[in-house]
């Protein structure tokens, strides 16, 4: 999608209606399907989206087990699963900043865009630093396991503790004390109102049925 706005209003709207019920589950996946060519070059990693659903079901079979409605639990989260993966892979630099301003304005919509963007690259940086120390482990002959990415994650977490230190010292040596205007033009085709509209329709199918 072009219009950041647009995306961002579909992935809520979906959301909350996989969370309403199990129709509103279903109606996110369609959207999914439908609007999202082509569907599986959406998610950008496969992996990390493979070991979350696992641990969805992992989750919804404890439940099923206690006695309440695991299936319920994995299908919705399953459909949110989707929705997220295809607004990661969808976003670009920028957007979350362009959205926030105009939205809420340059002042107070200025720094929730700009936090956005700055955890937005922080992820983008952890996951090639992980890949990174995975392959460095590989050519080395070491065996990958929970006893190297224990490690792994205390490294990544001291990293992006320290990139965001030294982010806020360039900010304030920059004399940035809060606010900022971006100048963005959006653009919208037809087929991303018709998929924000649909979007909406999905949420009033997820409340009506739930």
């Amino acid at each position: 999608m072009q219009d950041p706005r647009v995306r961002f209003s579909c992935a809520f709207l979906l959301s909350l209606g996989a969370f309403l019920s199990l129709a509103g589950a279903a109606a996110a996946v369609f959207w999914w399907v439908v609007f999202t060519p082509p569907r599986w070059k959406s998610i950008r990693h496969v992996r990390a989206a493979g070991v979350t659903l696992l641990l969805f079901g992992l989750i919804a079979a404890v439940m099923t087990l206690t006695g309440t409605d695991g299936f319920s639990y994995f299908a919705r989260m399953s459909a949110i699963l989707l929705v997220g993966t295809w607004v990661y892979a969808d976003s670009c630099a920028g957007d979350f900043l362009a959205t926030g301003s105009w939205l809420l304005g340059p002042r107070i919509g200025f720094e929730p865009g700009m936090i956005a963007e700055m955890a937005m690259g922080m992820a983008q940086d952890l996951s090639v630093d992980f890949s990174r120390i995975r392959f460095a482990m590989m050519q080395k002959g070491r065996p990958w396991g929970m006893s190297r990415i224990l490690p792994a994650g205390r490294i990544l977490i001291c990293d992006a503790l320290r990139r965001a230190e030294d982010t806020a010292e360039i900010l304030a040596t920059r004399g940035y004390r809060g606010g900022g205007t971006v100048c963005t033009r959006f653009s919208t085709p037809p087929l991303e109102i018709m998929a924000g509209a649909c979007a909406a329709a999905a949420l009033v199918f997820a409340f009506l049925l739930r």
